[in-house]
C-alpha cells in the first residue's frame, strides 16, 4: 500500500504506527509503534507521539511537544509550541508506574497555548481555550477559557475562539461568526 502522508527524512515513524492521508510530519519528530494519527494533521518539528496515543483528523501539534501514552486528542485540536502532557501523577524514576497512566482527553476544536502543562487525568472540553503557560490540573469545560497556574476559568469563547460577553443576558454572539450561544447552569450551548 503506498504511503499517503509526508514524513521529513529526519523524522522517525516506527513500524506499526498508523498515519492518515495528507498528514505532514516534520524534522526530527518520532511517531512510535501503535500511535494512531488521523488525516490532514501537521506534526511540527521535534514532536514525539507515543505508543497508543490517538490523534484525530486536522490536528496541529506545534514544535517541541511530547504526547505521552494515555493522551487522546479529538479532531481539529491546536496544540501550541512546547506544550507538556504528563501521564502519571506521582513520577519516580526508580518506581515503575506504567500501569498507573491516567487518560487525558482533549476535546474537538480545543486550543492549548504555548508552554501550557496538562496534568494527566484532566479532560479538556470541546472548543476550550487553554492560555499560554497555563497549568491544567482539573477538567476544563467546553468553550471555557482558562489561564494561570493552576489554570482558572476566566471566561467563555466561541468555536472561533472569540471571547463571549454574557454580561447583559444569557445569550452572547461571536464577533467573528455571528453564531449565538446561551449560558445556562454554567454550561455553553450553541443556538441553531
Amino acid at each position: 500500500m503506498p504511503i499517503r502522508y509526508f514524513a521529513h527524512e529526519t523524522a522517525v515513524v516506527d513500524e506499526g504506527a498508523i498515519i492518515g492521508t495528507g498528514t505532514k510530519i516534520w524534522h526530527f519528530s518520532h511517531i512510535m509503534t501503535n500511535a494512531n494519527i488521523g488525516e490532514y494533521c501537521i506534526i511540527g518539528q521535534n514532536v514525539m507521539v507515543a505508543s497508543k496515543v490517538v490523534v484525530g483528523n486536522g490536528v496541529k501539534i506545534q514544535n517541541n511537544v511530547s504526547v505521552f501514552e494515555g493522551v487522546l486528542i479529538a479532531d481539529d485540536v491546536f496544540i501550541g509550541p512546547s506544550v507538556t502532557f504528563t501521564n502519571v501523577k506521582i513520577p519516580r524514576s526508580f518506581v515503575n508506574r506504567k500501569s498507573q497512566f491516567l487518560q487525558t482527553n482533549v476535546g474537538k476544536g480545543a486550543s492549548i497555548g504555548a508552554n501550557a502543562t496538562i496534568v494527566c487525568g484532566s479532560n479538556i472540553g470541546d472548543f476550550a481555550m487553554i492560555g499560554a503557560g497555563a497549568v491544567v490540573t482539573k477538567d476544563v469545560a467546553p468553550y471555557s477559557l482558562v489561564i494561570g497556574n493552576p489554570a482558572k476559568h476566566v471566561g467563555w469563547v466561541s468555536q472561533y475562539g472569540q471571547l463571549l460577553d454574557f454580561t447583559s443576558n444569557e445569550v452572547a454572539e461571536c464577533t467573528e461568526s455571528a453564531q449565538k450561544y446561551i449560558l445556562l447552569n454554567n454550561q455553553i450551548c450553541k443556538l441553531d
